[in-house]
């Protein structure tokens, strides 16, 4: 997977407001398709959701998952490790946070920012980064032994999208609360981490793979991850038990 080849924009005949509209619809599925997999019991949903800053991460989960009941579904934003969390192995903080038969839950980032950081920043001995890899597929395929479903999105932008989505955050008053002058610090490693999300793709899971999400359009971007949801959810074959 070569991101700098991959397009962060839709193909240009998908019309937007047709696009939008065909969002609303399946928003409108996910409700019952969510009932479903509470009520059966037999599955759960992983969401995870990854991407440069500002990529959207946040305004997907306010989007695209609108429709869904409060009830049933959990959000685990995963940031900087705290003191605690650091004297345990890395998935110590993850694992309580994996979704019971029935639940949605969704990662803010999630354990592969445990490669993607000490690996751009050099924070650890490249073997114990190497090992991590192989800890995450075997995590993720004990997930799914257990009945859980896992999506994996990377949200695509530009790196040009990237500095206008910082801008706004300082320019515009009620998005200024978001901005992090870690970002602008960030922003300089960007290659670095282009890099690292190419191998994450390639030594992942080939039964788990990476959607990449064209997401410099956010009315795209929500159309693609609801789409893949009831796609996904309406795969399963879900019956109300008797």
């Amino acid at each position: 997977m070569n991101l700098s080849k991959t397009s962060t924009e839709p193909d240009k005949d998908i019309d937007k407001k047709k696009t939008e509209e065909e969002t609303l619809d399946l928003y409108k599925q996910q409700a019952p398709l969510q009932n479903l997999l509470y009520a059966e019991k037999k599955h759960s949903l992983l969401i995870i959701l990854q991407g440069m800053d500002a990529a959207g991460k946040d305004g997907t989960i306010k989007h695209a998952f609108s429709s869904m009941n409060p009830m049933g579904i959990e959000v685990k934003a995963f940031k900087a490790p705290t003191d605690e969390e650091k004297n345990y192995d890395f998935l110590w903080r993850v694992h309580p946070h994996t979704p019971a038969k029935g639940m949605v839950q969704i990662f803010n980032r999630s354990h592969y920012e445990d490669i993607l950081v000490p690996t751009v920043h050099k924070s650890l001995d490249k073997q114990i980064i190497e090992r991590r890899y192989d800890i995450i597929n075997s995590f993720e395929q004990c997930l799914v032994d257990s009945g859980t479903v896992i999506l994996k999105f990377f949200l695509h932008i530009s790196k040009e999208e990237q500095k206008n989505r910082i801008a706004e955050r300082l320019n515009i008053p009620h998005k200024r609360w978001k901005y992090d002058p870690a970002d602008s610090t960030e922003e300089k490693n960007w290659d670095a981490y282009v890099e690292t999300y190419e191998k994450i793709f390639e030594k992942c899971s080939k039964e788990l793979p990476w959607f990449i999400v064209p997401a410099d359009r956010k009315w795209y971007r929500n159309y693609f991850i609801a789409n893949e949801i009831v796609k996904t959810l309406k795969a399963l074959k879900m019956k109300y038990p008797e």
